[in-house]
């Protein structure tokens, strides 16, 4: 048994507020979340591209992993449920992902190729488990967050039209441009140095339901 017990990823909300239109989707309006205005007010705020896949912590002890969770369900080592995650963990350990992960609990997405799901929104030749706290937040910020008014127009003409798959661009070593037309972007997660955080994905404003 570890020393670090265990916690479950915070349940992320968006810094806008969220209701139902016509059509019954639960989209942002113009209106501030109370208790989100440092999202827009604080320029230490970091824009982070929100990966889409399966939600994974581990923890390590003494510089070893001696536990894995998927949420709050431990996974052991060794089970033909567990196995896709551990293989998704050990390739990425061997690309390095965790070389920089000190001891304590971290979290992480695990996306590419997977037997429980059809999907492989970045169309990756093997699984991997992205570290958010390292990989995420040093090579998936977008510079572009603040250059530009942060309203809430601003922020939905950003999501719809130039919001980049920089984890896709950079998996297959493709321009931006090229990545924005053929790459998957789900959308982004905002990071406060105090650890609050935020996020929206492009399903959550009108614009993504306009061709219904």
């Amino acid at each position: 048994m570890s020393k670090y017990r265990a916690q479950n990823m915070p349940k992320l909300h968006s810094p806008f507020v969220r209701e139902l239109d016509e059509n019954e989707n639960y989209v942002v309006k113009d209106e501030v979340n109370e208790g989100y205005g440092w999202v827009f007010e604080d320029d230490s705020v970091m824009a982070v591209e929100k990966l889409d896949g399966t939600n994974v912590s581990i923890i390590i002890e003494d510089g070893e992993i001696v536990e894995v969770w998927n949420r709050m369900n431990r996974i052991p080592f060794f089970s033909k449920q567990g196995a896709f995650i551990m293989k998704g963990l050990i390739n990425s350990y061997s690309k390095g992902y965790m070389d920089d992960l000190e001891d304590g609990q971290h979290f992480g997405e695990l996306v590419g190729p997977s037997p429980k799901w059809n999907e492989n929104k970045y169309d990756l030749d093997q699984r991997l488990w992205i570290p958010f706290s390292t990989y995420c937040q040093n090579k998936l910020v977008y510079h572009s967050w603040g250059k530009y008014p942060k309203t809430y127009g601003s922020i939905s003409i950003w999501f719809k039209e130039d919001l980049i798959p920089l984890f896709y661009a950079k998996k297959h070593r493709i321009k931006y441009d090229r990545a924005k037309e053929v790459g998957y972007v789900e959308g982004v997660v905002f990071t406060h140095p105090d650890g609050r955080m935020a996020k929206l994905r492009k399903d959550m404003f009108p614009f993504f339901y306009e061709d219904e």
